[in-house]
């Protein structure tokens, strides 16, 4: 049996990503159902987030959220371990490189190759990372500007609600705002360690920079002015 902070091989990842998508029948699927994480990109967000925020959420919360509304119908006890061990390895791999070697850290998004060229695709993670954050919202301090600013990126791609469109943005601001999703992740895995240890003060955060002004390039990097971007 592997180590519980093993890193997951190329195999394990490619067997737990189909595991995730075909444990749903398609004739049991009722619109407005949810599916729950669907592959492994999403699964990485949800985890992601789970191991970055204010508060401990142990399996027992998070686990309702990959499944949905379709528990898996397991084929045996040995099933049921091996899914959860998988899990709880990738888990504990992403907290030990966002701990030790924080720069490290890339999410795990899916890419996509259509006529010869190669697409990344985030929009899976960033949906799973706000499944992870929803489950303790209250703790996530949402109002605050500079969690507004750490989330815009995320926030971005997720959801069909989306303000990135080729109609608000164009190519190469889609792709900054993109690029900022993963040092964005990394600063906010550090922003609540720091609060987790006691090694920053418990009310919110000061920036060490000016405060950002309406007029001001939005920090989520499209490049757009901040009160045409994240203020929205």
């Amino acid at each position: 049996m592997k180590d519980l902070f093993d890193p997951l091989s190329e195999e394990e990842l490619d067997w737990l990503d189909d595991f995730l998508l075909y444990r749903i029948d398609e004739d049991s699927y009722v619109e407005g159902m949810d599916e729950g994480v669907l592959n492994v990109s999403e699964l990485d967000g949800l985890l992601t987030a789970v191991v970055s925020g204010p508060v401990l959420v142990p399996p027992s919360q998070w686990m309702p959220q990959v499944w949905g509304n379709f528990q898996p119908a397991w084929k045996d006890e040995q099933e049921v371990e091996m899914v959860m061990s998988l899990m709880m390895r990738h888990m504990n791999s992403i907290a030990a490189l966002l701990m030790q070697q924080p720069d490290d850290f890339e999410p795990m998004f899916e890419e996509s190759v259509v006529d010869g060229k190669t697409y990344t695709i985030v929009d899976e993670w960033c949906e799973g990372y706000i499944r992870g954050v929803a489950l303790t919202a209250d703790q996530w301090e949402l109002d605050t500007i500079e969690t507004k600013i750490l989330l815009a990126p995320i926030k971005a791609f997720q959801g069909e609600q989306t303000f990135v469109t080729d109609e608000n943005f164009n190519e190469q601001e889609i792709e900054n705002i993109r690029l900022a999703i993963a040092p964005n992740a990394r600063e906010i895995h550090a922003h609540w360690l720091a609060r987790r240890s006691g090694d920053a003060p418990t009310a919110t955060v000061k920036r060490s920079e000016p405060k950002i002004g309406r007029n001001d390039p939005c920090h989520c990097g499209s490049g757009k002015k901040f009160k045409k971007c994240c203020l929205h």
